[in-house]
């Protein structure tokens, strides 16, 4: 069907853009930001919005996470007859300038969290390498993601308090194609079968600079895949040499008889013009566990599930509750500050160690993703 944005240049089918090359299901497109005061580090906000085309679904999901407990809202729409507006009930995010500029938006509902941000890149994108993957010859993997990190402006509101974001560091993620199936969620099997793995994804800003670090290993130094780059002020032009070639991670944790929780970690980079450099990481209070956003699946709900025309839910979580982290699992946006040399940056990681890996064998008693 045709939508407004068919007046615009840029087709790449002989079909108006609500549609895409293929009807596989696993076909999305997702929208993420996230942010956070520093150098305090102790409140994250985690926004996303999913674009499933071949399922005529579109779910958002938006939450503010504070130590000890998490807020969570999320909505689900039918995608026709409205197929790029990218609002769902009371969410909603517009692109102002490609590259430069972002609004998102929460009208006052239910959950209690609404807000109004602006996201203002400062750093160049990065676009991580391909991700292209196939089991028993199907292609079960075919996508492309790229970050960028900046600053937020505007206010946040949750629990009955108002916050000014007057300049918070943080990051956005704009990712589509065949994307992975990931299901953690225990009341509704099939679960996804994990083998030994340790991945890690973290950006990071500097004062003039940021750094993207992406990786997994099937063991310590076997490498399954690597993107990374130092990002330079947005307009500078990139190189080459600022792509990442070599990580290697000594990580220590947190005796935490609930999940796995990084305690800090340093990283030996190595960069394709051949410069080195040493970061060291320690995490900060504020995490925001991911299930609040559909990630795995939650409680029967999968990322692209048809709920009707319109459908919202929403609920706070005690995240020092026993019986509640055993449901969040690992998967979470968890603020960082990180040292390179005289320099201090903050930003973001995730990361997980599955069941196997030949290190960190103190965290493989609790589930990975």
């Amino acid at each position: 069907m045709l939508s407004p944005q068919d007046d615009l240049i840029g087709h790449q089918l002989p079909t108006p853009f609500d549609q895409i090359d293929n009807s596989d299901p696993a076909w999305m497109e997702r929208l993420w930001y996230t942010g956070h005061p520093v150098p305090g580090g102790d409140v994250i906000f985690d926004i996303g919005l999913g674009y499933h085309p071949n399922r005529n679904v579109m779910d958002v999901f938006a939450g503010v996470a504070v130590p000890g407990r998490q807020w969570n809202f999320r909505a689900s729409r039918r995608l026709r007859p409205d197929p790029l507006n990218t609002a769902v009930g009371p969410l909603s995010i517009r692109v102002v300038e490609g590259l430069r500029h972002h609004r998102l938006e929460l009208a006052p509902n239910d959950s209690g969290l609404s807000f109004a941000l602006d996201f203002h890149a400062t750093l160049n994108p990065h676009e991580e390498a391909g991700h292209l993957r196939r089991r028993d010859g199907r292609i079960t993997e075919h996508m492309y993601r790229a970050q960028q990190m900046g600053r937020y402006t505007g206010w946040l509101a949750w629990d009955g308090r108002r916050v000014e974001v007057d300049g918070w560091p943080g990051q956005r993620d704009h990712s589509w194609g065949v994307r992975a199936e990931m299901r953690t969620d225990e009341t509704t099997p099939p679960l996804t079968y994990y083998p030994p793995f340790f991945f890690c994804w973290t950006t990071v800003q500097f004062k003039e600079r940021g750094l993207v670090i992406f990786f997994k290993e099937r063991a310590p130094g076997e490498l399954i895949y690597l993107s990374g780059e130092q990002v330079r002020p947005i307009g500078t032009r990139a190189s080459g040499r600022d792509q990442l070639a070599v990580v290697q991670h000594d990580v220590q944790w947190h005796d935490d008889p609930l999940g796995q929780s990084l305690r800090s970690a340093t990283f030996e980079l190595t960069f394709a013009g051949g410069e080195r450099r040493t970061v060291q990481l320690r995490t900060l209070p504020a995490r925001y566990w991911l299930k609040g956003g559909l990630y795995g699946g939650l409680d029967g709900w999968f990322h692209g599930d048809d709920k009707g025309k319109l459908h919202t839910a929403h609920e706070v979580w005690e995240t020092t509750d026993a019986a509640t982290r055993r449901r969040m699992r690992t998967l979470a946006d968890e603020v960082i500050e990180v040292r390179d040399g005289d320099e201090i940056g903050y930003g973001i990681i995730e990361y997980g160690v599955g069941t196997g890996y030949e290190k960190y064998r103190e965290v493989q008693q609790h589930p990975p993703i």
